[in-house]
């Protein structure tokens, strides 16, 4: 019998959903009176969402789901934790499930890239005329991803297809996988290659987090850790083998660790030490540091004095580090 008392549930459905508004401030209350903390996304073409609660309270929402016919299939990603994964409930209600923004937008109820078993993805990856692209965020591969899934060079999901229609010489005539985090953002990113002219489309059914834990596979070929959305910040893959592939942002040492730059302005994501956060004021660049608004210096209480002088010694580490 598990010794921890809490789950988190990781999930999504593509279904049409009337009233789109309406149920999403009916499934926040709902999600309230269960005591679910998470965040959960409602648009009219369906749910997306992970919540975190006790075992009993997550069970009562999985059977709540369940009995209604439109989530019946759905699928819950589980995990088990000590504590909630998140500080409040978000429920929010947008127009796209995960945000495209296409002119004609991808239905993946009738369009969408084959969906691969962990196994089929593990031996399909290996293939020579093979592509593997990583469908999520730029800081997300960074932390970690699949051994040599390409990189494509953007900061938010919608910014994927302008960058492969510029690239799109290097993956004509392969086979196409793509992989995510749970699955969700390659329904649609896959059915998008396919409209594309892509035949050869192939996606990680569950997403990364499936991968894991799948009992075969075992996570091989995944290299760093797995971000996820929530206070973890990071969950494990790779059963057998960690390769740490993140490095720190002051340094280029390995890093796995996450922080946001204290600039409300920036809030960029960057990997550091502890030590380095200390040293650099939790700051990605120098015009960071000196902003105002600098949370980290309030957070500390640090002086005008004080915040010099850190500055200072950042910017000779930094002569040092770079040469």
């Amino acid at each position: 019998m598990s010794k921890h008392e809490y789950r988190i549930l990781l999930y999504y459905q593509y279904v049409p959903i009337d009233n789109g508004e309406e149920f999403a401030t009916e499934h926040k209350e709902f999600c309230e009176s269960l005591g679910l903390k998470g965040r959960i996304i409602i648009s009219d073409e369906g749910i997306n969402g992970t919540v975190s609660g006790k075992t009993e309270q997550t069970e009562k929402y999985k059977d709540a789901m369940r009995n209604d016919p439109r989530f019946e299939d759905m699928v819950f990603k589980e995990d088990e934790a000590d504590e909630h994964a998140f500080k409040k409930l978000r429920v929010r209600y947008r127009p796209e499930l995960v945000t495209l923004r296409l002119e004609d937008d991808i239905d993946p109820l009738k369009q969408t890239g084959q969906y691969l078993s962990p196994k089929e993805f593990y031996e399909q990856m290996q293939d020579p005329d093979t592509v593997v692209i990583d469908a999520r965020n730029d800081y997300e591969y960074d932390l970690g991803h699949f051994k040599g899934a390409v990189r494509p060079d953007i900061e938010t999901f919608r910014e994927l297809p302008d960058w492969i229609r510029e690239n799109k010489d290097q993956f004509e005539g392969k086979k196409i996988l793509t992989y995510c985090t749970g699955g969700v953002r390659c329904e649609k990113f896959s059915g998008w290659l396919k409209e594309e002219g892509f035949e050869d489309v192939g996606q990680l059914y569950g997403g990364i987090v499936t991968y894991g834990k799948d009992p075969e596979v075992k996570g091989k070929l995944w290299q760093g850790q797995c971000y996820v959305f929530d206070e973890r910040i990071s969950v494990p893959i790779n059963q057998e083998e960690h390769v740490v592939v993140g490095k720190d942002y002051f340094t280029g040492e390995p890093c796995e660790r996450y922080v946001n730059c204290a600039n409300p302005e920036c809030n960029r994501k960057i990997l550091c030490s502890e030590e380095n956060e200390h040293a650099n004021l939790r700051s990605c660049c120098h015009e960071c540091r000196v902003h105002p608004r600098n949370r980290y210096v309030e957070e500390h209480g640090l002086s005008e004095e004080q915040v010099l002088e850190r500055v200072e010694l950042a910017k000779r580490n930094q002569r040092i580090t770079h040469g």
